[in-house]
């Protein structure tokens, strides 16, 4: 072989992807194919679907959305999270490969929004349920705010380190929460007080 290569070589090898290490690279590939699994049940989710559009274009970000959790490496949860629904996106994000992601979209998703005071079936907050890496404030979000969330998301990915979050996920085990419902006595009777209608 020739003398004069083996000096390119090693000039050239400090800077290039043969240096760095496998997780590295792995976290580089993740941060642009991001494959969402959209659970959208409310008005939030609307608001997302205007990133499809030509004016945000949130496909320059490598998000493909798909229909089978199975495929997906995010969550992305928008709306309200009912009792009866709570199951299912447990269901979804159990199903999911690792690693798993979840963007929590909207106050409704996050603590149960205007829901959350009076509705016995209301979950007040998603993280009661699963994990969730970003919360994105509003109501709804804009899709500017939306495509910062990514952005956070996508930051966060590339400092992660794959042996880190195992250990992590191994320590610290996310269950359900199970509600109990008390069947109690029915405060409407049918009797209501007649002083308190023709108070002047």
């Amino acid at each position: 072989m020739n003398s004069i290569e083996f000096p390119l070589v090693d000039r050239t090898t400090q800077n290039s992807v043969i240096s760095t290490t496998s997780n590295d690279l792995s976290n580089w590939s993740r941060l642009s194919s991001l494959w969402p699994l959209l659970y959208g049940t409310s008005c939030c989710f609307i608001e997302f679907a205007s990133l499809i559009g030509s004016r945000f274009d949130f496909d320059r970000y490598g998000l493909v959305p798909r229909s089978s959790p199975r495929q997906a490496d995010l969550i992305l949860t928008a709306g309200t999270v009912t009792m009866k629904m709570a199951p299912s996106l447990v269901r979804l994000y159990e199903q999911m490969p690792e690693p798993k992601y979840v963007i929590a979209m909207g106050a409704c998703t996050i603590t149960g929004g205007m829901f959350s005071t009076d509705s016995y079936s209301t979950v007040r907050g998603v993280d009661k349920l699963i994990p969730v890496d970003v919360y994105l404030p509003g109501c709804p979000p804009k899709p500017e705010a939306v495509i910062d969330a990514i952005t956070k998301l996508r930051k966060k990915v590339s400092r992660e380190i794959y042996e880190d979050r195992i250990l992590y996920q191994q320590e610290n085990r996310c269950f359900t929460t199970n509600h109990k419902f008390h069947v109690g006595h029915s405060t409407l009777t049918g009797n209501y007080d007649q002083g308190l209608l023709y108070q002047s």
